[in-house]
């Protein structure tokens, strides 16, 4: 398999992992914040989006 193909399903990987992991913590986000789970889970899901929308954009 080709080096650059398996960087690629690794950085996959890594980046489905990190958006998964946050899910468990969201009730000790939103008691640090004083927020509510909801709010604490919009928060979430604004930062994923974040996240796919720049991604493309960003270059080296």
């Amino acid at each position: 398999m080709k080096p650059s193909l398996i960087a690629l399903a690794a950085g996959a990987f890594a980046i489905g992992t990190t958006e998964f992991v946050i899910i468990g913590l969201v009730p000790g986000i939103a008691r640090d914040l004083g927020i509510t789970l909801p709010a604490a889970g919009l928060l979430v899901s604004g930062y994923a989006l974040a996240v796919t929308a720049g991604a493309p954009r960003s270059r080296r």
